[in-house]
């Protein structure tokens, strides 16, 4: 299967394009974003990998007419989990928070959570192809990104804030002047996951409380999230305040315990050796 049949996309206008993997079918594939400027193209998580990114955006024209005079495409992962870090190595210019660089440059699996069964790929993208064959690819990143970093497109701005929580790396990419957040899995309409190897709870309830506030200075007007669709300010403000107000409750912290536990020894088994 060629990448031009393993993508679709749509254009949202404004030189912002949502792609995703059709045969990946599972609550677990992450939207990828295309953001053109005038000087600098970023594409916001990169999926599976199984499959050519560049060489689909670069055949759908999603470029424009002439993107040579431009720098190369610069791929972000807003963390370093396997949906949204597999197609990186397929890039020239990488960027990542500071905090999850050795585990994309040591190819760490069980820090990527790598976790694919063959039900969730609904037509193999080659002959022969099984899940459990799976492994996030290690590249060493070129943007090392921190706090308060600005990513300079030409005609926008997307500045890095680092909201650990769902993962020790975790970032959102905010362009504040058209008042867009790029939130990859720090938050998303749907239940937040705190409970992962390097997942913390303290962190993600400061991370949603930083996000309160953005709602209530008037910062964000749109979210586009990690998974599933887009949303706006108010449901921004009840997705991360709710988090919140939960979080300290027994039954949450019993429920992260379990989950923590169980997804730890799974990840463990299906990857022995980054566990070690």
């Amino acid at each position: 299967m060629s990448g031009t049949d393993w993508y679709a996309h749509k254009s949202l206008g404004d030189g912002l394009f949502w792609i995703q993997e059709r045969f990946y079918q599972s609550d677990n594939r992450a939207n990828i974003w295309l953001l053109r400027g005038t000087h600098q193209d970023v594409v916001i998580d990169t999926g599976l990998g199984l499959r050519s990114l560049p060489d689909y955006i670069d055949a759908k024209g999603l470029l424009g007419k002439d993107p040579q005079r431009k720098n190369p495409l610069l791929a972000i992962a807003t963390h370093a989990h396997f949906d949204h870090s597999g197609g990186l190595h397929q890039f020239q210019q990488v960027g990542v928070h500071s905090a999850e660089v050795d585990a994309l440059a040591n190819g760490d699996n069980f820090e990527t959570v790598t976790w694919l069964s063959d039900r969730e790929i609904a037509e193999a993208p080659s002959p022969g192809w099984r899940a459990r064959h799976y492994k996030v690819k290690a590249v060493q990143p070129t943007h090392i990104l921190q706090e308060g970093d600005v990513i300079n497109l030409g005609d926008r701005l997307l500045t890095v804030l680092h909201m650990p929580g769902h993962s020790r790396g975790s970032i959102c990419l905010h362009d504040r002047d058209n008042k867009l957040l790029f939130s990859g899995d720090v938050v998303y309409d749907g239940a937040m996951i705190d409970w992962l190897p390097y997942s913390q709870v303290s962190d993600y309830v400061s991370s949603c409380e930083r996000l309160v506030g953005l709602v209530d200075s008037e910062q964000v007007d749109q979210v586009l999230p990690g998974h599933y669709n887009a949303f706006g300010a108010k449901r921004l403000h009840r997705l991360a305040s709710t988090y919140v107000s939960r979080a300290g409750t027994c039954s949450a912290k019993f429920s992260t315990l379990a989950w923590r536990t169980m997804a730890g020894l799974a990840l463990r088994a299906s990857n022995p050796r980054s566990a070690c």
